[in-house]
């Protein structure tokens, strides 16, 4: 009868070692398109720590928002500015106070075309080029930002004609990889070689940081996700100096 009281050593070390499986969560996750690359290691890390499985959906930051206001089952949302998360915890979608920045994004003029980008961005000056590739500033915050830009420059309505719009700034990388634009702003991380920092491919500018303003990208925790330990352990995660080390790996800032 005693024995009964008591699991087998082999059963009990079977039991620890199954212990986190059975415990791990998934979390669905909505993520700016500009953060594809550093997310996706991030998420493979998170796993591998803590046995929890972050599904992703890229995308721009503006129709996430508005999937998540439709009723998107998302649990936990990377924008790529501050006014979306903001606004999901004013109208009650989000945690309260659950807001954070987890990167400041960088912003590049970049061509496919070896030499074609001087180092300083003169050719938004002097031209010569037939198309220009942005993100639809209307929901895609690296649109906003590139325009802001341009209009710093002095250059907006002059260039505004030879526009071409990404539906969200991997569909603006595209556009320019494929040549279908002669140049345009791409997000840092698209185009940078983790192994030396430097641009990978092509050539490019790196938009100097007074050319606009602040450009703080914000995440928050989603009321679908409030119970969800995945969710919970995800947050805590993007803080964590393992996620910072990869975000910062793929060109962006970090937040103090």
């Amino acid at each position: 009868m005693l024995a009964s009281r008591f699991l087998h050593p082999i059963l009990a070390v079977g039991l620890l070692l199954i212990t986190p499986s059975l415990r791990a969560e998934t979390v669905l996750v909505a993520v700016a398109s500009d953060f594809t690359r550093p997310m996706t290691e991030i998420a493979a890390t998170f796993e591998k720590i803590t046995h929890h499985t972050a599904k992703l959906a890229f995308g721009s930051s503006g129709k996430a928002f508005a999937q998540i206001k439709s009723g998107a089952p998302f649990e936990v949302y990377l924008s790529a500015s501050e006014k979306y998360p903001l606004e999901l915890e004013k109208s009650g979608f989000a945690i309260a106070d659950s807001h954070f920045i987890y990167a400041i994004g960088k912003l590049v003029l970049w061509s496919a075309i070896p030499g074609y980008v001087d180092n300083e961005g003169k050719i938004l000056t002097t031209g010569g080029f037939k198309h220009i590739a942005l993100a639809d500033s209307s929901h895609a915050p690296y649109g906003v930002v590139a325009e802001e830009v341009m209009k710093n420059l002095g250059v907006l309505d002059k260039l505004r004609p030879l526009f071409v719009m990404g539906e969200n700034i991997a569909q603006t990388f595209q556009f320019v990889n494929t040549g279908n634009a002669d140049l345009g702003f791409v997000g840092l991380a698209q185009v940078i070689d983790i192994n030396n920092g430097k641009l990978g491919s092509g050539s490019g500018w790196i938009i100097p940081d007074n050319l606009h303003g602040p450009f703080r990208q914000m995440a928050v925790l989603l009321k679908t996700g409030a119970k969800n330990p995945a969710a919970l352990a995800l947050v805590d995660f993007l803080k964590s100096p393992t996620a910072r080390s990869i975000i910062e790996k793929y060109g962006f800032g970090l937040p103090e």
